[in-house]
């Protein structure tokens, strides 16, 4: 079928067949996506133990809990990152910390503090290094933001995130931080570590069909918001990772690569309550004002809560 046939016999059959109330945007997508669907079997000859095939591998993901890990490999999400820096762009909202992907990995309701938060539960203390992450959040003109709520969250030494590994506590590595009266928040945690999608699940079974490997750098995922500014969804990555900028999920932004640097002053480590040498990162984060008729920083995802 050419183009103008395949759109008649959708339309026939997903719009025409309507008996009842219809949600028309719902409607518009569904007809489109089938349409192009409809228009690769024909364009790519694409057989029907194939699409089978297909149908029954989204199964398996579905089944697996590994579609969000698939929309990051397969560049979904930074793609919609990247469109709404351009809508961003067109209604003139700049600067800011540069967004980037959310992942499938938050999980709502960690514990809240005001200032500082340990993250970790002392489980790994003797097999990783500490690390201590603090910055201070700022509007785009320097202002400090007391308050700010600072949602944190990132793997432990194995590479596993609480609530999803079930031998790790209750939001171990997840911590609600609100900036003090200068604007300034510390998390003392673990250094995170990279790690690699399943190795027999779903999304790395495709990547070894696209002949791509599935491994993230080291990094730390933060949520930041404040009353009247916009939302940021965004994270670090470490410099010095083999993956800093072969991110498989395509994360890796400049101005979100983060340095750990080595602490062994003594009266420092001291300071910090600790009793050894430990790391040290510097993470800043600058919030946009809100602005009417801004395009909305808000995702209405389904999220894992505790």
């Amino acid at each position: 079928m050419n183009r103008q046939e395949i759109d008649q016999l959708v339309k026939k059959m997903n719009v025409d067949t309507a008996t009842g109330p219809v949600d028309a945007r719902v409607q518009q997508i569904v007809v489109r996506l089938v349409s192009d669907l409809f228009q690769a079997i024909e364009d790519l000859d694409i057989s029907q133990t194939e699409l089978w095939k297909g149908l029954e591998y989204l199964t398996d993901a579905g089944q697996a809990n590994e579609l969000g890990l698939l929309a990051a490999g397969l560049g979904l999400e930074h793609y919609l990152d990247l469109r709404a820096d351009e809508a961003d762009a067109k209604a003139g909202i700049t600067g800011g910390t540069p967004r980037t992907i959310e992942g499938p990995l938050y999980v709502a309701g960690a514990p809240e503090s005001v200032g500082f938060a340990r993250m970790d539960d002392g489980s790994e203390s003797d097999k990783i290094d500490t690390l201590f992450i603090e910055g201070t959040v700022t509007d785009t003109e320097g202002r400090v933001i007391e308050g700010a709520k600072v949602e944190i969250w990132h793997a432990n030494s194995l590479g596993n995130y609480s609530f999803f590994d079930k031998s790790q506590s209750d939001f171990n590595l997840r911590r609600t931080i609100l900036s003090d009266n200068n604007g300034q928040y510390v998390a003392q945690t673990t250094m995170p570590v990279g790690y690699g999608c399943p190795p027999e699940g779903t999304t790395q079974a495709l990547l070894n069909k696209l002949g791509r490997h599935g491994n993230r750098p080291s990094h730390v995922h933060y949520f930041v918001s404040a009353p009247g500014y916009r939302k940021l969804t965004t994270q670090f990555n470490i410099e010095g990772d083999q993956y800093l900028w072969d991110d498989f999920a395509f994360a890796t932004r400049e101005g979100l690569v983060a340095e750990a640097v080595d602490v062994t002053d003594e009266a420092e480590i001291a300071r910090r309550g600790v009793d050894k040498a430990f790391k040290h990162i510097t993470f800043n984060v600058e919030l946009v004002k809100d602005q009417e008729a801004a395009p909305t920083t808000e995702i209405d995802r389904r999220r894992a809560s505790a």
